[in-house]
């Protein structure tokens, strides 16, 4: 049987959402770490997906980009026996897709331009981006406060491919643009999901690194301590 290997950084907020997916399956893989600082790295990397974005899954000889796609596919061929992120149920699995790409359009893409506002020069940065960013999260957080009213995971019953985007979307959104008072069952679910042991263990491995995270201003306590720095 080949290995299977994750290209992977563990601060990446998308390549959390395929860790998180791989422990929740039952799933032997390896997590190899990417550097693309280093031009060697790069070049091969670039070689296996030219688009040179990550996480990517490989299997032998087959190559799986795309984070939702990576974890359809490890589902479908890699997963313990019974174990489901996406439901057979035609219906349950668009609801489930559908919430997956909410928190990828929605929450993880303002999330990320915050970031990446905070690794330009302060000259550079934009004032109105960060506008914007931070209105698109605030508009998510209350369609999110009012999807949760009494559900337990985002889409069903159970644990899903929602969930794992949901968890790293999360963690990192409310480091800029905090969760309210008005948001309590936003607020409960987060911390369900901060207590889900896959999610819980994808956070365990990446703590070493949360120094070097652009926000790391807005990292409760419990996961990092300023004066570690």
């Amino acid at each position: 049987m080949s290995e299977l290997v994750l290209h992977y950084h563990p601060l990446s907020s998308y390549c959390w959402k395929v860790t998180i997916a791989i422990d929740a399956l039952g799933i032997d893989a390896r997590k190899q770490l990417l550097d693309l600082a280093d031009s060697a790295q790069r070049s091969a990397y670039y070689a296996l997906w030219p688009i040179g974005k990550m996480p990517l899954l490989v299997d032998g000889g087959h190559t799986v980009p795309e984070t939702s796609i990576i974890i359809e596919y490890l589902q479908r061929h890699h997963a313990q026996q019974g174990v489901r992120l996406i439901p057979d149920d035609f219906d349950s699995a668009l609801d489930v897709r559908l919430w997956d790409r909410f928190f990828d359009q929605y929450v993880m893409t303002p999330m990320q331009a915050h970031t990446a506002d905070l690794l330009k020069a302060e000259d550079k940065r934009d004032p109105d981006t960060i506008a914007r960013a931070s209105d698109l999260l605030e508009r998510s957080y209350a369609i999110l406060e009012r999807h949760l009213a009494g559900r337990t995971w985002m889409a069903g019953d159970a644990f899903s491919m929602a969930d794992c985007s949901a968890a790293p979307a999360l963690f990192y959104a409310v480091t800029y643009v905090p969760l309210s008072p008005e948001h309590a069952h936003l607020s409960a679910y987060l911390e369900r999901l901060m207590d889900h042991p896959a999610v819980a263990a994808t956070i365990d491995q990446s703590r070493d690194w949360f120094k070097f995270y652009p926000g790391r201003a807005g990292l409760s306590r419990r996961y990092f301590d300023p004066a570690e720095v």
